[in-house]
């Protein structure tokens, strides 16, 4: 089975569709199935190839990238390839999953490329998800999380706040919806609180200590609560 990721490489100007060419071809699990100069080339391989990946240029004759990306439902995952930092912020709002700003060296490249990677192989793989990690949407960007990472997560309507060791992370979730994709161990122990039962260090009446940090216990859920962490193994 091929497991590589298809992609395309789509830029107006010759010597930047040389560079990513070089660099696409020095990469074992990218397969480029493509080469276009404008959107109108790109919207005809799209319907005929399929690609999983675009490597796209912003600033392009008859559509910009971003134009192309609003006009066209459901396109592949894409990687703007750009000289104009200021389309960054509006990428991201399309869902992208990397922005490179020109000139691109090769160990910036490979980082999106292995960004893309992991994407992809978390969806041909979604058991993985409820193993060990997912991807979450911060300011703009997919950012890899760990789940053996998290500290605990706090609710705030429509927001999350992820805590880790060094690391404060705000994404647009709900508890509910966001309790769903973690794997066993994790607790909901209030209705805005969600803990790894391994990182509770002290019961402390209504509180748990997690690391340096205080997370409440609902009254309603505290019996039920108690008896999940002592039956998985208390460790203070």
């Amino acid at each position: 089975m091929n497991n590589k990721i298809r992609c395309v490489i789509t830029d107006d100007e010759p010597f930047a569709r040389e560079g990513l060419t070089g660099y696409v071809e020095k990469v074992g699990f990218l397969e480029l199935i493509g080469i276009c100069e404008d959107a109108v080339e790109l919207t005809q391989l799209i319907r005929e190839q399929k690609p999983d990946l675009l490597f796209l240029d912003i600033q392009m004759p008859i559509l910009t990238g971003v134009e192309f990306l609003k006009s066209i439902v459901n396109p592949p995952k894409v990687i703007f390839a750009t000289a104009y930092e200021q389309y960054a912020l509006q990428g991201f709002e399309l869902d992208i999953l990397d922005y490179l700003v020109k000139p691109i060296s090769f160990e910036r490249f490979l980082k999106a490329a292995c960004k893309a990677k992991e994407y992809f192989d978390l969806k041909r793989n979604p058991d993985l998800q409820k193993d060990s990690f997912t991807f979450i949407k911060v300011e703009g960007k997919l950012e890899k999380l760990n789940f053996d990472e998290i500290l605990y997560i706090e609710g705030m309507e429509n927001y999350l706040i992820i805590y880790t060791n060094d690391r404060r992370l705000i994404i647009h979730s709900t508890i509910k919806s966001f309790f769903e994709k973690l794997p066993p161990g994790f607790i909901q122990t209030h209705k805005s609180y969600i803990v790894p039962i391994e990182k509770v260090t002290t019961i402390d009446g209504c509180m748990l200590v997690v690391g340096t940090h205080n997370v409440p216990v609902s009254r309603k859920l505290r019996e039920w609560v108690l008896e999940q962490i002592v039956k998985t193994g208390y460790k203070s």
